[in-house]
């Protein structure tokens, strides 16, 4: 089964620092078929036929043993993401793909965190919440977003890491090709 394996937070900065070779290398020797990554921060399809839940906590695991580092890890398997892309609820407003991003979680939010989301949305923005993502509309760029800063950050509750509507693409078309 494939895999879309997201890490959160390395590659920002000068912390959480980790080569994508040195990357599939330590998970290809963690186990994981057909290992390859796109882009510096932390994005990866593999093969395993472990469940979702299995597949992230053994890749956290993985990254703490050759890097020594406590990475949060979210993922969803082909089909998941698959659904992901055909949801799409923001279709019709979005014209920059890249200022369209999607909040992978590890769990679906609590309606006091949705509510708390919900009263950051400024006039320009779009959000909508379905099951365990949350696709966010920043028309303005995320630099001044009290929406982005709150998906950003660590206080939702659960574990949350968000790409763009270009990253999501690319990652399914990845992960709908031979390895």
């Amino acid at each position: 089964m494939r895999h879309i394996v997201l890490l959160r937070g390395i590659n920002i900065g000068p912390h959480n620092r980790i080569a994508m070779p040195a990357l599939r290398d330590a998970l290809g020797e963690g186990g994981f078929a057909g290992v390859r990554t796109y882009v510096q921060s932390g994005n990866v399809v593999l093969e395993s036929p472990k469940a979702p839940a299995t597949v992230a906590e053994e890749c956290a695991g993985v990254i703490a043993e050759a890097f020594g580092l406590d990475i949060a890890v979210v993922t969803r398997t082909r089909d998941e993401l698959a659904a992901v892309v055909r949801r799409n609820p923001l279709a019709d407003v979005v014209d920059e793909p890249k200022r369209y991003q999607v909040s992978f979680l590890s769990a679906e939010p609590d309606a006091r965190v949705l509510a708390k989301l919900t009263g950051l949305v400024a006039a320009e923005e779009r959000m909508e919440a379905i099951g365990r993502e949350i696709y966010a509309w920043h028309a303005a760029g995320v630099a001044r977003s009290k929406l982005w800063n709150a998906l950003a950050g660590k206080g939702l509750g659960i574990t949350a890491t968000a790409r763009n509507w270009t990253t999501v693409e690319t990652l399914l078309a990845m992960a709908g090709e031979d390895a």
